[in-house]
């Protein structure tokens, strides 16, 4: 199972870094780095033609400009391990480049992530999941509550995640926008 998603900008990516990082030190929370990059997740798909995928995506990605997201609050997933999230809100950019994703790419996979479906899909940046628990869940959160997430995001770009042993890598990464050469 692959993941295609939008690394976050560099920016954001340390603010994410630096939060799962003392989430880490404060609470022992660290299975979050098994993905060691901040992102947003658009989908997870079982792809048998990785090749067919590549070339998709690079051509959707040159078809497709930076644009902005934000994000608000915390959320959580409920459960056994909690995930604790920042949310995403859906704009309209981001629903078309989710749809289309979602569309093109289920007709080149074998099997696609129930929870990605367009009208299911609550985008979010991950910063604990795996090794929490509801014990942990209120110190997390009142701690967490010192931050402000009203953040901006430019998204510029597609990657692909791959499961490697233990963690999720970067297979791929394309750029948005026509890139214009001059001789």
């Amino acid at each position: 199972m692959i993941a295609v998603t939008s690394l976050l900008d560099p920016s954001h990516s340390a603010r994410v870094t630096e939060l799962t990082e003392l989430l880490d030190s404060q609470f022992g929370l660290n299975e979050v780095k098994m993905t060691p990059y901040p992102h947003l997740t658009l989908l997870t798909a079982e792809i048998p033609d990785m090749e067919e995928l590549q070339q998709y995506l690079q051509e959707t990605s040159r078809e497709t400009e930076p644009f902005t997201i934000r994000t608000t609050g915390l959320g959580v997933f409920p459960g056994e391990k909690p995930v604790i999230y920042i949310p995403v809100l859906r704009t309209s950019p981001l629903n078309q480049l989710h749809a289309r994703l979602h569309r093109d790419i289920s007709e080149m996979s074998s099997e696609m992530g129930v929870y990605y479906n367009p009208n299911m899909w609550l985008p979010h940046i991950s910063l604990a999941l795996g090794d929490t628990s509801p014990d942990v869940l209120g110190p997390v959160l009142t701690f967490l509550f010192n931050y402000n997430f009203n953040w901006e995001i430019t998204l510029d770009n597609l990657t692909i995640l791959q499961k490697c042993g233990d963690y999720y890598l970067k297979e791929d990464e394309y750029s948005f926008g026509r890139k214009e050469f001059s001789l």
